[in-house]
Order: C-alpha cells, then structure tokens, then sequence
C-alpha cells in the first residue's frame, strides 16, 4: 500500500468515526500527512481557518514583518515562460500556472510563527518551522451532504482606475477563470451530482502592506451521497492536484509544470484542511514562505495562457510576494 492509499484510508475512518483532524497534501501528492486535532500542539502545527484554531495568542508588542526580497530576474522567468507558451501553441495546455522560488530577507529577526500570527488571512497554517502559508483561497467544503469549490484566477492592483470593471472585462484574466471553473465543475462531477454554479466572477478585496489588491472568484456546488464520511480520503484524491494552481487538461499540464519548473513545489500549491467532526473545510496552500538551509523563499506565480503577456505575468508574479497586514 502507498503512502497516498495509507493516506485515503485513515481519513476515511477518521472521518467516518467523526475524530476530529487536519489534513496536508504536497502538490505532487508523495507525502501526504493528517494529524488528530488533539496532536497539533505536540507536533508544532498551528492553524487558523476564519479565525478559529489553535493559533497562540499573539504578541501584543509591535513586530516589523518587512521583506526584502531577492526575486527570479525577468531573464530567468523569460525562459520558463517561453517554454509554457510553446507547449500552449502546440496544444499540449491552454492554461498553466507557472511558479517559481523567490529569495526572501526579514528586515528583522523575527520567527515564522509570529508572521503568521501578525498575518490577516481566511486560512493560516505553520508547519513545524519548516513553512507557513496565509492563504485567501478555498480549495473544497462539505456542509451535511453538499460540496463546494472556489477557484480563484485573476488578480489586479486595486489602485488602478475602476480596477473591479477592468478586472471583470480583461479578456485573457477573464478566460483563465473560465478555463479553470469548467475544469473544477469536471472535477466535482467525478464525486457528486447536480453540479451548478452558485457565484460567478465575484470579487475579493485584499489587504497587503504594498497596498490593496482584488482578486477574483467563483462559487461551484455539488451533492455528495450520503455515505461520504466513509470515502472522504478517496474523494479528496480524486480532486487533486487542485486544478487552479495546474492548470488545463489538468493531467498534461502538471507534467509540463515539472519539466518546467525550476523548483520543487513540495507543500507549495498543495492543500491543507480540517475536518471538525462534522464538516471539512480546506485552502489551496498559496502565498507560501518556506524555511530553507540558505534562509528563506517565498514562492508565487500566476496562469500563462496563449494570450499572456510577460511584462504583465512576471509583474503579478512579483506583486503576488507580500503579508497581509
């Protein structure tokens, strides 16, 4: 038995059984881990979704979370993004979110837990020092018998003039999320019925300190059998990779991604989730520092499709590299 159908299995009978738990996949699914909620703390793991968790209680006194960052030259993303653009025009992808690995400095000493903490995100989590993620995108969440998706594809600076119309009316921003909503109502029909789209295109304000940006979003709903609880971890498999940080058809596109990419995603764009006993809700692990030998990397990137730019990609992938605070 693999580590992944390890992995399935006990969070079919944790979840069934209605043991709390949290859950972490790697984006190339070879070191899935789940934790009871009761070890967290033993196994330096905090969490926070919606403001509830076990996150400590932060330090009250002023801490400068300032970064200095070291990012891929436009030299080194030229070469990455003509290599995607290529595979597109002879039809191997028609969407792929390419990623690269960025050097970062803290002005400051200061620990991975407190940045966290300090950090305004719907889904937080640290991992054992090793890396932190302040997340603004949902991956799935099961409410009694019903499952929900929210892909997120397209951002703008929201400084820019009537930013949410420009957003909403930018034809390439506006296919990449199209792609990636038809992707994840496929998805979904793989594991429930009576698949429809609840909101379509909706637009989320975020705070960073470089100044606000919007991002865009949709809401997909499906019904699940009543016997879920029982097959959770197969569902969960099922729907990975996530499809809004692959891409599009979803199995070529990976495979390009790793002979692509630069760098090892690892938990970078995997996913990360709870279940409380009851319901499950989770994130696409985005926005991502990690602990390295050398220091520290923020990871970050953005979907290339035939219509891309590379002024403008290379300039979302570097405005995609903040806390939110």
């Amino acid at each position: 038995m693999t580590d992944l159908e390890k992995f399935s299995k006990k969070l079919n009978t944790w979840t069934k059984n209605g043991i709390p738990y949290l859950f972490i996949v790697d984006f190339e699914m070879k070191n899935p881990i789940a934790y009871k909620l009761s070890e967290l703390e033993r196994e330096n793991i905090y969490y926070s979704i919606a403001d509830k968790g076990n996150f400590p209680e932060k330090k009250k006194e002023f801490l400068d979370t300032s970064i200095l960052v070291n990012p891929i030259t436009k030299k080194e993303y030229k070469k990455g993004f003509e290599a995607v653009k290529k595979e597109i025009l002879l039809g191997n992808s028609y969407l792929l979110n390419l990623t690269f690995s960025n050097k970062i400095s803290f002005k400051n000493p200061i620990n991975l837990l407190d940045v966290l903490a300090l950090a305004k995100a719907k889904y937080k989590l640290y991992y054992k020092d090793k890396f932190i993620s302040f997340t603004p995108e949902s991956f799935i969440k099961i409410k009694k018998n019903t499952i929900y998706t929210f892909p997120m594809k397209g951002t703008i600076d929201a400084s820019v003039l009537n930013a949410k119309n420009v957003l909403l009316n930018d034809k390439k921003e506006s296919e990449e999320h199209n792609t990636i909503v038809d992707l994840l109502r496929n998805d979904l029909a793989i594991i429930s019925e009576n698949i429809k789209i609840n909101r379509f295109k909706y637009i989320d304000e975020i705070e960073t300190k470089k100044g606000k940006i919007l991002q865009m979003s949709s809401e997909i709903q499906g019904n699940l059998p009543g016997n879920w609880k029982e097959n959770f971890g197969d569902i969960l498999v099922k729907l990975l990779p996530a499809g809004s940080i692959c891409g599009a058809p979803k199995q070529k596109t990976v495979e390009i991604i790793k002979q692509t990419e630069t760098h090892k995603r690892k938990y970078y764009t995997g996913v990360f989730g709870v279940f409380d006993g009851k319901n499950i809700d989770s994130a696409v692990l985005i926005r991502f520092i990690e602990k390295n030998k050398n220091g520290f990397s923020y990871k970050s990137g953005g979907g290339i499709t035939y219509q891309s730019s590379i002024d403008k990609e290379y300039t979302e992938l570097l405005q995609k590299i903040y806390i939110p605070i």
